[in-house]
């Protein structure tokens, strides 16, 4: 199969590359600068210029495709609502292009967007739409799709997805707790740190994606979520012991000015099953969970 991979050299889009070019599929990767392109050619993709924000060069990618994965997306929290409106558009354009066919699209979204409040999620549990409360409405979109004959399918990603890199260490939200302790001194949680986030490491997750390409069904929801979760009170307490640096909680009031974006989520349950995610797609998670990598890794 030839797949279109937008995000194709970002943290998790170039696992996904790796792990279909293995597999034996060929891949076109979107690349939006030079530096982009050279990585997704040396993973040994094709590189198509463009962006998320270059319909024509979505439009183009989806033409010359089997099938699509929808990796991209720009992190950028000061531009949140843009980019999520950005993500929507792209989203529309692809679907617009394989309405139709049974090409697939496999659209990245997050658990984050779930509202479990201390019961365990599963896929058949839908995420919040209220822009106001989770402006990203990645799954929706691709869901909405469907019903225009759209082979759409969504990977669910847990907040931290981890790993090694060239760039180093990464593991999405939790980046930026660690990222925080460093610069302020304090590894923080709330209240009592009850509330459990999960992980995925990016290779379990390009692994995913590549089933949910070849064996997806059109409106399923996939999890990307390790087996096990974590408190956040553990968490601090892991990136205290490796920083070197005092662990405290924190109240709500207090969290807010320390947090600052991230604080509408340190207080919440980022956790959710896979359990039928490994019975629809034969999916196991079988890399280093999120606690084991942070111990072994190098925070730089």
């Amino acid at each position: 199969m030839k797949v279109f991979v937008t995000g194709a050299s970002g943290f998790i889009g170039s696992a996904i590359v790796k792990e279909l070019i293995s597999a034996g599929h060929e891949v076109v990767g979107l690349a939006r600068s030079d530096s982009s392109a050279k990585l997704i050619t040396s993973l040994g993709a094709k590189a198509l210029t463009g962006s998320l924000e270059d319909l024509n060069s979505l439009r183009r990618g989806v033409a010359q495709s089997d099938g699509v994965i929808h990796s991209g997306f720009n992190h950028d929290f000061s531009r949140y609502l843009e980019n999520c409106e950005i993500d929507r558009k792209a989203i529309e354009v692809m679907g617009e292009e394989l309405a139709g066919t049974r090409r697939p699209l496999v659209v990245t979204s997050s658990i984050a967007g779930l509202t479990g409040n201390g019961v365990l999620s599963t896929e058949e549990h839908n995420v919040d739409n209220s822009r106001d409360k989770y402006p990203r409405i990645s799954e929706s979109t691709a869901l909405e799709l469907v019903k225009r004959e759209v082979n759409a399918s969504v990977v669910r990603l847990a907040p931290a997805v981890h790993g090694d890199c060239d760039q180093g260490f990464k593991a999405g939200f939790v980046t930026f707790l660690i990222e925080l302790a460093r610069q302020k001194g304090i590894a923080a949680y709330v209240n009592a740190g009850l509330n459990s986030w999960q992980g995925v490491h990016r290779l379990d997750a390009a692994k995913l994606f590549r089933l949910a390409l070849e064996k997806g069904v059109a409106g399923t929801r996939y999890h990307g979520v390790e087996n096990n979760a974590v408190s956040t009170k553990k968490l601090a307490e892991i990136i205290g012991k490796k920083l070197s640096v005092k662990v405290v909680s924190l109240s709500p009031e207090e969290a807010f000015k320390h947090f600052t974006w991230l604080a509408g989520f340190v207080t919440v349950d980022l956790a959710a099953s896979n359990e039928l995610t490994q019975e629809r797609l034969g999916w196991i998670p079988t890399q280093l969970e999120l606690v084991a990598d942070i111990e072994q890794a190098t925070l730089q």
